[in-house]
């Protein structure tokens, strides 16, 4: 997989495990799921995310 499959793989799992959490363990996993959608958001517009920068410096290819 490349670059932006993973982000893609990583953010709908993050957004995903979040809403789990939030629905049994406490709302407030909500938060999480919200702070990903920001991250998403941000980077449509500036171009850089930070989960990108982890996986190119894990050697993930582009």
């Amino acid at each position: 997989m490349r670059l932006n499959e993973w982000l893609r793989l990583i953010a709908g799992s993050f957004v995903l495990l979040a809403l789990v959490l939030g629905a049994t363990v406490h709302p407030y996993w909500n938060y999480f799921a919200a702070f990903v959608a920001v991250n998403l958001i941000q980077s449509a517009f500036t171009g850089w995310c930070p989960m990108m920068a982890l996986l190119r410096k894990l050697g993930v290819q582009e």
